[in-house]
């Protein structure tokens, strides 16, 4: 008698992506380079006006050009990861940040630089929500809490972090290269970043990838520029009648993006930004928060820089030097911000804004006090306390906007959060940039700053009234 054993073959599920040490070294270096870009030009721009004989408007354009791509094609970057895969978008947007970083750092003249500039702000975009939805989804639990502190704390330092390098760079003049190794300095990072990628950085992708939302892409794009380029390039312009044409617009394109998205969604689709997502309480209310935390903190960098330069008489090492105490006390109070958060709950993010608070108002009390004897001396005290109080809130912010946003749709939740952040930064330096020169004329210099502290400081009061609505908790 002869048995047939009938033989099944079991097939094991895939294995969860794990994103290692060396993998989140690697995707948190790549998440420095994109915002040390959008301040490391700040202390450079008297240099690179000199060299290629531009314009104020067209210097604004080197900063405007960047941040504006980066702006309106992060939500896009983050759909097309999870559709193509995040680890290949990823690599690919590295190696083409590094090829348009060489660019920007070879530009013959001014326009080829902003041409540069604006191709290296969308290669920032389709790399930078790879690195969040990769933590997304590649980490669980307390070390996803690590990992997502630790992005905090990168995002924050690198900020600070570029300003400082700028006036480094552009002092040191290496091999007489002068402001452009401020872009030549990524090509060696890059190079390196691509090789640890490759060995470190898991495949990841969204397990029901939805197609190119198109409407939406083109009208999220157009409303963004709608409300940023004209309060980016106005004042420098003069305020010609396109930008009031731009500002009308903005509202009623912004309402076209969100009734088409609000349909896609009902229908069942996966809009660009899918309205459903803003359900989530947690996500609601940490995009809030960004805002006024965002346009605060960039348009202080934008005119402490100018202040310090123009002002002050310093040299673009001794403007950046002056705020090191706020990047260091940032970096090492950032360490401490997951256990205060297990501890105390998102009530740290209240005490951070009142820390900041205290030490914006100690910097515009330095101003007023010391003008224009003002350095790294006088700052000191004010910039130390502020770094700590940011440090208690970024980080923060970032984990709380994404702790209820499903592994599936972390490449869309991760855009919409950088594209908010990226839109406050550039409306930051739009804004209160805008404000500081044109008060300089009539006011001087000293209250012209004074002034534009005491807004950055009502920015701050108003991140921690909002910070009281933050979910205690963090899931």
């Amino acid at each position: 008698m002869t048995e047939t054993i009938a033989t099944r073959t079991v097939r094991t599920p895939p294995a969860t992506p794990t994103l290692g040490g060396l993998g989140l070294f690697t995707v948190l270096l790549a998440a420095a380079l994109p915002l040390i870009d959008f301040f490391i030009v700040n202390v450079a721009l008297p240099t690179i006006g000199e060299d290629l004989h531009a314009s104020e408007s067209v210097l604004e354009l080197v900063v405007a050009g960047y941040g504006l791509a980066y702006a309106v094609l992060l939500v896009l970057g983050g759909r097309l990861g999870d559709l193509f895969g995040r680890r290949r978008f990823f690599l690919g947007g590295m190696a083409a940040f590094g090829l348009t970083s060489l660019a920007c750092g070879l530009a013959p003249s001014a326009w080829t630089l902003v041409a540069a500039r604006i191709a290296q702000g969308a290669a920032a975009a389709a790399m930078l929500p790879q690195v969040l939805a990769t933590i997304q989804s590649a980490t669980a639990g307390p070390r996803r809490a690590k990992a997502m502190g630790l992005y905090g704390a990168t995002a924050g330092l690198s900020m600070v972090a570029g300003q400082i390098l700028g006036g480094i760079l552009v002092a040191a003049d290496l091999w007489g290269t002068g402001w452009r190794s401020v872009f030549l300095v990524n090509v060696p990072v890059v190079v390196v970043g691509l090789f640890l990628a490759v060995r470190g950085v898991p495949e990841t992708r969204s397990q029901h990838p939805e197609p190119v939302d198109g409407p939406g892409t083109v009208l999220l794009t157009a409303s963004l520029l709608a409300l940023l380029a004209p309060l980016t390039e106005g004042r420098s312009a003069g305020w010609p009648l396109w930008t009031w044409l731009s500002l009308v617009a903005f509202p009623f394109v912004a309402a076209a993006f969100y009734a088409v998205e609000r349909r896609a969604d009902r229908r069942g689709r996966t809009p660009l930004v899918p309205p459903s997502l803003f359900a989530l309480t947690s996500l609601r209310r940490g995009l809030v928060m960004i805002v006024p935390f965002s346009v605060g903190f960039s348009g202080f960098m934008f005119v402490i820089a100018v202040a310090l330069q123009r002002g002050a008489g310093l040299g673009p090492v001794r403007a950046g030097l002056a705020l090191a105490p706020m990047a260091v006390v940032f970096f090492f109070v950032s360490l401490a911000g997951p256990r205060l958060v297990a501890r105390y709950g998102t009530r740290v993010v209240t005490a951070g804004a009142v820390i900041q608070g205290l030490g914006v108002g100690l910097m515009a009390l330095a101003a007023w006090r010391s003008w224009p004897d003002l350095g790294l001396t006088e700052l000191l005290p004010g910039a130390a306390l502020a770094g700590a109080g940011q440090a208690l809130q970024l980080p923060i912010i970032f984990r709380v906007v994404l702790s209820e946003v499903p592994a599936a749709r972390a490449g869309v939740g991760s855009g919409v959060m950088m594209t908010t952040q990226q839109s406050a930064l550039a409306l930051g330096v739009a804004a209160l940039g805008t404000l500081f020169l044109s008060l300089v004329p009539a006011h001087g210099m000293q209250n012209a700053l004074v002034t534009t502290l005491l807004v950055q400081l009502a920015c701050v009061a108003l991140c921690g009234l909002l910070s009281l609505r933050l979910p205690r908790t963090i899931g």
